[in-house]
């Protein structure tokens, strides 16, 4: 079960330091996702480091449980946000953060059962 939770905590933390690096980068899509949804072009720097912070929590969670599992529960809240600022709007598009959603959710139960 280690295994399954390592592979999903890696390819999970990849993935949200690449979707951190298009926030930093200010990508053209990014942005106007962004404001569609309410946020802020000078606060998208904050969403940036709350997903690189879950990346680093999800590796380092690796080597310490706990710090595994409070990086997938911020995780889980992050994307439940993510989901309800896009239904706030009516903004149908939330399917990535669904996915992501249920990615935390996997990778909060792997950690958790393999402590």
């Amino acid at each position: 079960m280690y295994i399954a939770a390592a592979v999903v905590s890696a390819l999970f933390a990849a993935a949200l330091l690449l979707s951190a690096r298009s926030k930093l980068v200010k990508g053209e899509a990014v942005i106007a996702g962004m404001a569609k949804v309410g946020v802020p072009a000078d606060k998208v720097w904050l969403l940036a480091a709350a997903e690189i912070a879950g990346a680093v929590g999800l590796v380092v969670g690796l080597f310490w449980w706990p710090i595994g599992v409070a990086a997938a529960i911020g995780l889980v809240l992050y994307f439940l946000g993510a989901i309800a600022s896009h239904l706030r709007v009516r903004d149908k598009a939330i399917a990535p953060a669904t996915v992501l959603l249920i990615v935390a959710v996997a990778a909060l139960i792997l950690r958790a059962v393999t402590t």
